[in-house]
């Protein structure tokens, strides 16, 4: 199916933040794709309503090359941190260290307003660091929550990743339509020729 210009043609976006980010990467049946390949890609995410929610108020992002590598430095960050949550290993101290040079491009400024109610401003070096930073300090919400339930999809063949958010917390595909779909048809396959 094709896409309208400058529609955002992942197959699962919605997700965290940090996750949405890790997710500008998949596969299908024309191979693999990178969103974040080129500046046109950057900013489909940055438009993207999961991206626009999750860095709130404030001038949208610029889509110029120095977002993007610092977009690209939080995805490996959190590439290496995926791969050591599906293990159920620690984070390594280089995976951590990846993660915290992001985080130490931002920080969260707590005041208290004039009308006695907390405050909270995020500051960043500079405005192309907000995007790679929100993803970051996404990560650590997650971890500190339910770090249990952020999941690649059991699809070995898919690269997709999810936050399950499931009552029961057993959600193993990235999509049911897709993935999932995928599992059960190749079951019913396989019981019926008997392999």
């Amino acid at each position: 199916m094709t896409q309208p210009p400058g529609a955002d043609p992942r197959p699962l976006t919605g997700e965290p933040l940090s996750i949405d980010l890790l997710n500008t990467r998949w596969i299908d049946g024309d191979g693999p794709h990178d969103l974040l390949d080129s500046l046109s890609g950057l900013t489909v995410w940055l438009d993207s309503p999961p991206v626009r929610e999750h860095l709130g108020p404030g001038p949208a992002p610029t889509a110029d090359r120095a977002t993007l590598d610092r977009l690209l430095l939080a995805r490996r960050a959190l590439d290496a941190l995926a791969a050591t949550a599906v293990r159920h290993d620690p984070a390594t101290p280089e995976d951590a260290d990846r993660l915290n040079e992001v985080l130490a491009h931002g920080r969260i400024r707590r005041t208290l307003g004039p009308d006695g109610t907390p405050e909270s401003v995020v500051e960043v070096d500079e405005p192309s660091w907000r995007p790679a930073w929100y993803a970051a300090e996404n990560w650590l919400r997650l971890a500190v929550d339910r770090p249990d339930r952020i999941r690649p999809c059991a699809n070995d063949a898919c690269v997709l990743h999810f936050h399950d958010v499931s009552k029961n917390g057993t959600r193993r595909w990235c999509s049911m339509a897709g993935c999932g779909n995928r599992a059960k048809a190749q079951r019913h396959y396989a019981r019926r020729s008997g392999a």
